[in-house]
């Protein structure tokens, strides 16, 4: 009698298409190569082409596939142009990574102007949302499985000192990651949310380049350093490729325990 075989699950992206917004640099740059190394077809998105275009050239030299579109995510015509945009280049779209976001005001949370506050909710709330409907909407049309991956962040779970309106905004992407999950579970669309901790990105230049933060951090971490953007990328891709089918409404914390010593502080 002959076994039956085991059908083992892979991490492997050919055939998909994913769009990867703030994609230009640090954390989006990092998902979007190894997305493109795993044989996805990846839509970069960001307000300026530029970054988009050179990161582009450099998944193309690799043998990959790579489509830059400019897109400001607080802007909801931008949002449907990209996807549609997206849809027309590849055909389809089967992957969002929510990545873009802004964090223009640090300081006491009493003190931030409504500007400040308005901008980092369109962008980092509004603009996931509106992204991933979108996205959405187009997977349904097409009866089409799918993954969804909003990038959160450590500080939507605690108190986020000196970040309280960017917390704020990424403990609502958390929650909205778990209602829509529960939402599009019987459609095969699956709604996961990755939170960093502390990533040596441009986006926490500031931080990180604060010495005596940087090496308090480090100290209190079990993995005694400070994250990288392909610490990010790993997660991403084990969300977006078919190995996660079975994960959904999850927020994958990636911080080196740095949560875990503060619980228990």
């Amino acid at each position: 009698m002959t076994a039956t075989p085991i059908s083992r699950p892979t991490i492997d992206l050919t055939d998909k298409v994913a769009i990867v917004t703030g994609a230009s640099r640090g954390i989006g740059e990092a998902i979007a190569k190894a997305f493109a190394k795993n044989g996805a077809k990846v839509v970069l998105a960001s307000r300026k082409i530029e970054g988009l275009q050179a990161l582009a050239k450099t998944i193309e030299s690799a043998g990959g596939k790579a489509h830059p579109i400019a897109c400001h995510t607080g802007k909801e015509d931008d949002i449907t142009r990209l996807v549609a945009e997206a849809v027309a280049k590849y055909g389809k779209v089967d992957i969002l990574v929510n990545n873009a976001a802004t964090n223009p005001y640090f300081g006491p949370l009493l003190d931030v102007e409504w500007s400040a506050w308005d901008k980092t909710f369109d962008v980092n709330l509004k603009g996931y949302f509106a992204t991933a409907r979108e996205v959405i909407r187009h997977l349904i049309s097409r009866s089409a499985t799918g993954s969804i991956i909003n990038v959160a962040s450590i500080v939507g779970m605690t108190a986020a000192v000196a970040q309280g309106v960017y917390g704020m905004t990424k403990a609502g992407v958390i929650s909205m990651t778990m209602t829509l999950a529960v939402e599009l579970g019987g459609t095969g669309i699956r709604v996961n949310a990755i939170c960093p901790g502390l990533i040596e990105t441009h986006f926490s230049g500031a931080l990180v380049a604060n010495q005596e933060l940087n090496q308090r951090i480090s100290n209190s971490s079990p993995v005694r350093r400070i994250g990288q953007p392909d610490d990010i990328a790993g997660v991403a891709l084990l969300l977006a490729s078919d190995a996660s089918n079975l994960i959904t409404g999850q927020c994958i914390v990636v911080d080196g325990g740095q949560t875990i010593i503060n619980g228990l502080s």
